[in-house]
């Protein structure tokens, strides 16, 4: 610098205030072009503070920016980082014995703080004046101080990486210059809040106020590590700004960078709360509400529940620019989900910091998912066919879905299709329908099911919140649901529920039931029969070795209890149990779901129908190419006997007839050869099992003497376990003691040898069944000739005590469900690419018939209707009596005497009834 520009240095800084006033327009240019030609950073820092504290004060708002902002603050921002460089440069050379360096850096972080102070008294003068400035009239302000305080951020965050282990040398300056930016910070915060910006802002202000929020972002990102308060208090400015010129900037913002910010800086909180919670709980500091580590958390989850709320802010603000960025949202929503119970990688945090950790994220994602619910991209990413999910990851997707599903309720037309219907065009981006991507994902949880993990139930008329499985969660929610669905979608459901059905999965073809059960009640009772019939149907077309055929007659078990006496004699007349090709159906149905006129045509038909097939085998001589039609009409049989609780005297003694006449034509060394009749042994064993205190003692010692030499050999499970069944109902007889010699050694030496079995699937069925004959057998020497062997007695002894062996710690039932999962899924997957002609046959069955009648208010039923309905019900009735009748009249047993009277008197009825008007 020359001597005459020192010469006025040296004479300006003897001014008085007043001096300045009136040499302000002669003098401050000087001082000006002076600061720009500066080379030496103390020069530069002299004129600075010289033009800050002097003549500032008596410059005007309306000439702040051209006469002296524009004029100085780039020079300043340029001299600073000409400033940091040099420190960056030289750091590396600092040490304690380095005594130059050292003072050389202390004066450089000296001056920087300087440059800020002098920054400061910029933003403190604006303060001043009562009118608030326009941004035009002071636009080199924020742009300048907003790149000096990143840089300056910057620089304090990574000072224990520069300085390495020589930060204490410069300690102290480094905090002092980090308090310095803080407070112009928040000076150049308050000042820009007194700014407004009208409609008609000029594209040079909103490109402005564009680059502090940018700029404001870029600091959030610096300072998230540093200081909480700073931190929280510039994202509240952030978004405040850009809700307050929404209108002018929405289109200009970065919303990918400020949303993705949001999730960053809201996992990044969560994630620490969760940390901190587990080591306050692993050092036994949960209690302690003093201490330094519970104020951390509460701090932490404080920031956790801002940065939450002001997600839902933003995303409520700026929902249509932010679609794009729906599969972020998704995420989020998941990877804090799964750091809460039930989710098997949750921490188990104390009560206390587990509820503030609730109330800091769970609740935002609530009404964050309510912000989310009307955009389709999130549909559109959350109802993905193929989510590849981490492990992780299933149960909260699954927990979402149903949170989705209790939602819909109360959105409009327009929400519920997007949700329910799933995909319509090829154009649109795949995605499946709700009720259909909630059973695919409660399938991918099969661990949690196995588990199994609880959730809270619905409370119920006052009494206490219990805890429920996924299973009675998800069911629950469904079926809530579906009672409010609108009608129009109510063939997307039974579309889902068909699918879910026909998969391989067992427990979602469970689910797929109970909601289709709810549904079948709360509906009309004509929607429940149609949905019979069609699953009736299903069944009929299902071979014996197509895997629906155990969820779909399973669901037809279930439905038939919900029909009325009516519709089950429609179902009745429908699929004739009379004709074998619907014996496949019956054979899936209990008695006792029917009203007694249906049970006794079943009855009465399946049991004409055994003692036809055995007739027939008789007739043909027995040959084995017969059996196959005796095993069907046994099967059914079976299921009339067992489906009630007390069989009618008749059916029963036709029943005993029957397999009487069986047993006594079952050959032991037949049997072993042909896998045919050791199907018709585990038929007769099962039916047996029920007749027991019917069936001769004869013929129970030929049932013995056929499994005694079946369980000699290598047989079937099947078979076994329905010997097992035999063994154990034979309790519930006295052996006379003429039979006693033949009779209860067998029993004895069968018991021994299924007690003895290796397989733990037998070797427990064999526990139970034993101990349930020695809890009602009169036999008690059975019991203790059974357990000769005394590893087969500690077993038994065991078993009775409830003793554990080995008690299977938690990690170690997680691994084996893990790999349990592996091995199932694989299974179901080769039973769902196993193109089987029954499978076809099933999927073309569901294809081919109309689609079901949509839900539909309940309506009384016709005149006519219940003329036809009660006509039907006393024809088949009387035809079903005629059948018995003319059986009756070729055997030895006459029907009862008082038939004909009673026929009689059915007579005067009817012609009563055909002579009976109406009343006019």
């Amino acid at each position: 610098m020359s001597q005459t520009n020192t010469s006025l240095l040296d004479e300006v800084v003897q001014w008085s205030q007043e001096t300045c006033r009136q040499q302000l327009k002669s003098v401050l240019p000087q001082l000006a072009s002076l600061h720009y030609k500066s080379e030496s950073w103390d020069e530069h820092i002299r004129i600075l503070k010289i033009i800050t504290d002097m003549f500032l004060p008596h410059i005007g708002l309306s000439e702040l920016e051209d006469e002296c902002f524009s004029k100085i603050l780039p020079k300043a921002v340029t001299m600073f980082d000409s400033m940091m460089k040099e420190i960056l440069d030289q750091v590396g050379g600092l040490s304690s014995q380095n005594t130059e360096l050292c003072a050389s850096l202390r004066n450089i972080l000296q001056a920087m703080m300087q440059i800020i102070d002098a920054l400061s008294c910029c933003v403190r003068h604006i303060g001043t004046f009562e009118e608030a400035p326009d941004l035009h009239s002071i636009r080199s302000l924020p742009t300048c101080i907003l790149k000096v305080l990143r840089e300056t951020f910057q620089h304090c965050k990574e000072s224990e990486v520069l300085y390495c282990g020589r930060l204490s040398l410069v300690a102290d300056l480094l905090q002092g210059l980090f308090k310095e930016a803080y407070s112009l910070q928040k000076g150049l915060l308050e000042l820009l809040d007194r700014i407004t910006l009208d409609s008609n802002a000029s594209e040079e202000e909103v490109s402005d106020i564009i680059t502090v929020i940018h700029s404001l972002l870029d600091i959030c990102s610096i300072i998230s590590n540093l200081d909480i308060a700073l931190h929280a208090n510039t994202w509240k400015f952030l978004i405040k700004q850009s809700l307050k010129y929404q209108t002018l900037v929405e289109e200009h913002l970065h919303h990918e960078d400020i949303s993705k910010s949001l999730c960053d800086n809201l996992l990044a909180c969560f994630y620490n709360c969760v940390e901190l919670a587990e080591q306050m709980k692993n050092a036994g500091l949960q209690e302690a509400t003093q201490s330094p580590e519970f104020k951390l958390f509460q701090k932490t989850a404080k920031m956790c529940r801002f940065f939450a709320n002001t997600l839902v802010h933003y995303l409520k603000e700026f929902k249509c620019f932010l679609t794009k960025f729906c599969s972020f949202f998704h995420q989020l929503y998941l990877q804090i989900i799964s750091k809460f119970p039930p989710s098997l990688c949750a921490p188990t945090l104390p009560m206390a910091l587990s509820e503030e950790l609730n109330a800091a994220a769970m609740v935002p994602m609530d009404a964050l998912l309510l912000q989310l619910l009307p955009l389709r991209p999130f549909a559109e990413v959350v109802l993905l066919k193929d989510q590849q999910l981490s492990p992780e990851h299933e149960l909260p997707q699954c927990l979402l879905l149903v949170s989705v599903l209790g939602k819909l309720n109360s959105q409009p037309e327009e929400v519920l299709q997007l949700w329910y219907t799933g995909s319509q065009f090829s154009e649109e981006t795949p995605r499946l329908p709700l009720y259909q991507a909630l059973f695919t994902s409660s399938r991918g949880c099969y661990i949690e099911r196995q588990f199994p993990v609880l959730l809270p139930g619905v409370m119920m008329k006052g009494q206490a919140q219990v805890k429920v499985t996924l299973h009675q969660h998800i069911c629950v929610q469904l079926c809530a649901n579906v009672a409010a669905l609108p009608p129009v979608f109510f063939p997307v459901l039974e579309r889902c529920l068909v699918n879910a059905l026909l998969q391989a999965d067992t427990q979602t073809a469970l689910l797929a039931t109970d909601v289709w059960c709810f549904t079948a009640r709360y509906g009309t009772a004509e929607l429940c029969l149609h949905h019979v019939l069609l699953i009736a149907q299903l069944v009929k077309a299902c071979s014996t070795e197509c895997y629906q055929l155990f969820h779909l007659g399973l669901l037809l078990k279930r439905m038939v209890f919900l029909m009325t006496p009516n519709h089950q004699m429609e179902l009745v007349m429908h699929f004739p149990p009379s004709e074998v090709e619907n014996l496949s159906i019956w054979n899936h149905v209990l008695v006792r779901a029917l009203s007694c006129d249906a049970r006794h045509r079943v009855e009465t038909d399946i049991i004409g129908l055994a003692q036809k097939a055995l007739t027939d085998w008789q007739n043909g001589g027995y040959k084995l190419g017969q059996v196959d039609k005796v095993n069907g009409a046994l099967l059914p049989l079976l299921v009339v006997i067992g489906g009630q609780s007390s069989p009618e005297e008749q059916c029963v003694l036709s029943s005993v007839r029957i397999i009487t006449q069986l047993w006594l034509r079952m050959s032991p060394e037949q049997a072993k050869t042909h896998s045919v009749l050791q199907c018709t042994l585990q038929l007769l064993l099962s039916i047996s099992a029920i007749l027991v205190k019917d069936i001769e003692h004869q013929v129970i010692l030929q049932a013995l003497l056929c499994v005694e030499t079946m369980a000699s050999q290598k047989c079937t499970d099947q078979l076994l376990l329905a010997a097992l069944t035999f063994l154990c109902s034979l309790g519930k007889i006295f052996i006379p003691p003429d039979s006693q010699s033949q009779i209860l050694p067998r029993l004895s030496h069968l018991f021994g040898v299924v007690l003895s079995e290796r397989s733990w699937l037998l070797h427990q069925h064999a526990l139970e069944a034993f101990s349930h004959f020695a809890e009602i057998t009169n036999h008690e020497e059975v019991i203790s000739q059974s357990l000769c062997e005394e590893e087969t007695k500690t077993k038994v002894v065991n078993y009775l005590s409830k003793t554990v062996n080995a008690q299977e710690d938690v990690a170690s039932q997680l691994q084996r469900l893990r790999l349990q999962t592996v091995v199932i899924e694989q299974h179901n997957k080769r039973l769902e690419n196993n193109k089987e002609s029954a499978s076809d046959k099933v999927a073309a069955q569901v294809i081919a018939d109309p689609e079901p009648c949509p839900k539909r208010a309940r309506q009384e039923t016709s005149a006519e209707e219940e003329y036809s309905r009660y006509i039907q019900i006393a024809e088949s009735a009387l035809k079903a009596l005629h059948t018995l009748i003319e059986g009756k009249a070729n055997s030895t047993s006459p029907p009862p005497q008082w038939l004909e009277s009673r026929l009689q008197e059915l007579q005067n009825l009817i012609t009563s009834i055909s002579t009976a008007r109406p009343n006019t």
